[in-house]
């Protein structure tokens, strides 16, 4: 283990925990806060995709805790436990927001298929891309650090990319719900609350990428001078 790995990501690390704490303390106390229209999460949603004119879409419920998320492939809505039956201001934002991801899969919103297509190489860059920078600079191949680098640069990609579908979401959800009278403004407005704590943990996640790819590129001798031992 490096320590200046730590040092480097330490602003990443630091801004996920206060976007961890904001989420849980916002989405708990919204959840205190009952909608006008009584709907649980999973009514909101449905309500969502009727209004949008959006049929092939169903809502599943999940296990554990804000583990909601739309699958574009199957075209399936999953709402946790806490959103799918809650009635709260929180579950109906939550829920909207996923729906959100359900009309920009229907518009063919050009970000979101950027992102979905580079899910796969995020994926193995996450899982491969240390192990090519470690062996690279271990061997004195760099090479194979860089082959290492690149991979992970895919993760960044994937964060990059993942910001505006998630901020956009959020605003067609927000508007679908205002536009058909589903939440008043005010409600809307401890809604916002929510989705933009939620949004930050997406900033911190990026932010966590990025300084790790900077260390990756220090540590590979790609900037800053050669390689570190």
């Amino acid at each position: 283990m490096d320590v200046w790995y730590f040092i480097i990501i330490l602003p990443g690390v630091a801004l996920a925990l206060y976007a961890s704490a904001k989420v849980k303390s916002t989405f708990a106390r919204a959840s205190q806060m009952p909608s006008r229209m009584g709907w649980t999460g999973a009514q909101v949603a449905q309500a969502i995709l009727d209004a949008e004119g959006i049929h092939d879409v169903a809502i599943e419920p999940t296990q554990g805790y804000l583990s909601d998320h739309y699958d574009p492939t199957s075209k399936v809505l999953r709402l946790s436990p806490d959103v799918y039956s809650g009635r709260s201001l929180a579950a109906a934002g939550v829920a909207a927001h996923e729906v959100g991801h359900a009309i920009q899969h229907a518009h063919g919103y050009a970000p979101l298929s950027l992102r979905n297509a580079v899910v796969p190489m995020a994926s193995i860059g996450s899982s491969l891309s240390w192990i090519f920078i470690m062996i690279g600079i271990a061997t004195a191949l760099q090479t194979l650090a860089i082959v290492g680098v690149a991979l992970f640069t895919m993760v960044v990609i994937f964060q990059v990319v993942n910001l505006p579908v998630e901020f956009n979401a959020s605003a067609r959800a927000r508007q679908v719900l205002l536009t058909n009278g589903m939440v008043t403004q005010d409600e809307d407005y401890q809604i916002g609350k929510v989705l933009n704590a939620a949004a930050l943990t997406y900033v911190a996640a990026t932010v966590t990428a990025i300084l790790t790819l900077l260390y990756y590129l220090w540590r590979a001798g790609l900037i800053g001078g050669s390689s570190r031992d």
